[in-house]
């Protein structure tokens, strides 16, 4: 019986994509993956800031009117 070829583990794979993509934007793979990373945290923050701005609002009894709302879901499903 034939073994089948050893596919590279997605780490291996990862790593490729990061150097090449880091050789595109003619830095390196390191700093790419800390970017990256840092992007994702940042992002991670103000989602978490969001949620608390949210909650203390519901706190304070701070709600949108329905019909306001209603504006708000056509505009997202028109856009």
């Amino acid at each position: 019986m034939r073994k089948k070829p050893a596919r590279p583990i997605p780490s291996t794979r990862l790593n490729d994509q990061n150097t090449n993509r880091a050789a595109n934007n003619g830095t390196g793979a390191a700093r790419l993956v800390n970017n990256a990373a840092l992007q994702l945290l940042e992002a991670d923050a103000r989602f978490r800031a969001a949620v608390r701005e949210g909650i203390a609002q519901a706190d304070r009894g701070d709600f949108i009117k329905e019909d306001e709302m209603d504006a708000r879901f056509e505009q997202i499903l028109n856009s």
